[in-house]
């Protein structure tokens, strides 16, 4: 009888270790070490059930298939996937709990007709699916349910079924009969996602598989869980708020550089086509410290609201507070306006808000912040149809912006009258476009174009 193998590893990171510590040298986090048997007993076969064993073959014998993707009813998802699913793929979707995955892989599966597809949960049961479907409104008799958390089982009901798309809520709840430890383990998330990975590529059925998330965010399980995938997605937002981003982190088979929103109904997630008219309010009366910054969210131009509140500190220190906006970056342009322009915050508390619950890293705000900030400090509303979009520098020079045309013609589509960008703009023809284009070098110059 074959010694039984047992190593230690991190339940947070992932990192393995012979013997027990306490303090992880990757992640740093105290008491994660937990010992497993990495193996229970020897593969005699694949779990799979399938097989395409070959010897080496030259890259030039290899014939070429031109597969073609699945494109689902879900045009957001399409979009971060690079055009819609490739056969064969295997996607890693994680997000926070609540946020809506199971919701999102549920109404993709629902809503695909013609396509049979396997939904296997090892959260919830077939009612409580059937509820959540119920909810979305509507049927699809090709979309077959199975709680079952036992890999050797789920591919023999796979092998019977003969799924076009496998949906796996989630991996941290499978688990292998060759791994002796407990499911969402680090040795059972990785032998099960290398079990699934194989039936995908064996079988040319698409996967997706849930993840969960740890405290700081990142996939749980080991690193290697976000390898093996072909595409690795995030879905982003808060809870209190409406909107969710389906932000792509890996693509090989398309564009990392692509989010799908989403608004959070009580019939579930609505895809939101143009989400700039929804991120701004459409409130008439003009309100100062309220501006519109042009935006980009990967390929996509958003255009979002900016706000900020510049009123007499009642305490002893000035209060700082930013919330979807990087606060060590407000530090910095207060710094500037105060250096360049003559403005004084040091007696002033200070709060920054990105309305519609986003969290925005684009450089391009910058000018947004800026002039939302002059127009609390001066108490003079900025009219409701300007639009900024550019980076500020610490020498308070305005720098330009990637893709400054795309969010021009954002801005122009939605009704704006005026755009203020940088003047250091290369072959910018100004008269192709309806709206007014205002170009400033410096945020004094800003000052005196927004007041003058």
């Amino acid at each position: 009888m074959a010694k039984v193998r047992t190593r230690f590893f991190c339940q947070n990171c992932g990192a393995e270790s012979a013997k027990w510590v306490g303090k992880c040298n990757n992640c740093n986090e105290w008491n994660t070490y937990v010992e497993e048997v990495i193996e229970k007993k020897d593969k005699k076969k694949s779990t799979t059930g399938l097989s395409t064993a070959h010897g080496p073959i030259s890259i030039m014998e290899v014939q070429e298939q031109s597969l073609e993707r699945i494109v689902t009813t879900d045009q957001e998802l399409n979009r971060v996937l690079g055009g819609g699913i490739v056969p064969g793929s295997i996607v890693l979707i994680g997000g926070e709990p609540g946020i809506g995955k199971s919701t999102l892989l549920l109404q993709v599966a629902i809503h695909l007709q013609g396509k049979r597809i396997a939904y296997v949960s090892g959260e919830e049961s077939e009612q409580q699916i059937k509820m959540r479907a119920e909810r979305v409104g509507v049927q699809n008799a090709d979309c077959y349910l199975l709680t079952e958390t036992d890999t050797g089982k789920i591919f023999k009901h796979f092998k019977k079924l003969k799924p076009e798309i496998c949906i796996i809520d989630s991996i941290q709840t499978l688990r292998s009969p060759y791994i002796e430890s407990t499911a969402g383990s680090v040795s059972q998330v990785r032998e099960c996602a290398g079990e699934l990975q194989r039936f995908a590529k064996e079988s040319s059925t698409p996967v997706f598989l849930i993840g969960h998330i740890t405290k700081d965010g990142s996939i749980a399980g080991p690193k290697i869980l976000e390898h093996i995938v072909d595409c690795v997605l995030q879905f982003e937002g808060d809870r209190h708020h409406i909107y969710r981003l389906l932000r792509t982190v890996k693509n090989r088979f398309g564009s990392t550089a692509e989010i799908g929103i989403y608004e959070m109904q009580q019939e579930g997630l609505r895809q939101v086509s143009n989400p700039s008219e929804l991120l701004i309010s459409q409130n008439d009366e003009n309100l100062s410290g309220i501006t519109i910054a042009a935006t980009m969210e990967g390929m996509r131009p958003l255009l979002t609201e900016s706000q900020a509140l510049v009123s007499k500190a009642v305490y002893g220190t000035p209060q700082r507070s930013t919330t979807g906006f990087d606060l060590r970056r407000l530090h910095m342009l207060l710094a500037v306006l105060e250096k360049r322009c003559g403005f004084r915050f040091g007696d002033k508390d200070v709060f920054i808000n990105i309305a519609g619950g986003l969290k925005v890293e684009d450089p391009a705000i910058d000018l947004s912040i800026i002039s939302a900030l002059l127009s609390s400090f001066e108490d003079i509303a900025l009219p409701s149809n300007f639009c900024f979009a550019g980076e500020v520098g610490l020498s308070g020079e305005v720098r330009t912006v990637t893709k400054v045309e795309q969010r021009i013609l954002e801005a122009e589509k939605l009704g704006f009258a005026k755009i203020f960008i940088s003047g250091n703009n290369k072959g910018l023809n100004a008269k192709k476009y309806k709206i007014k284009l205002i170009e400033v070098n410096t945020v004094e110059e800003l000052f005196r174009k927004l007041f003058e």
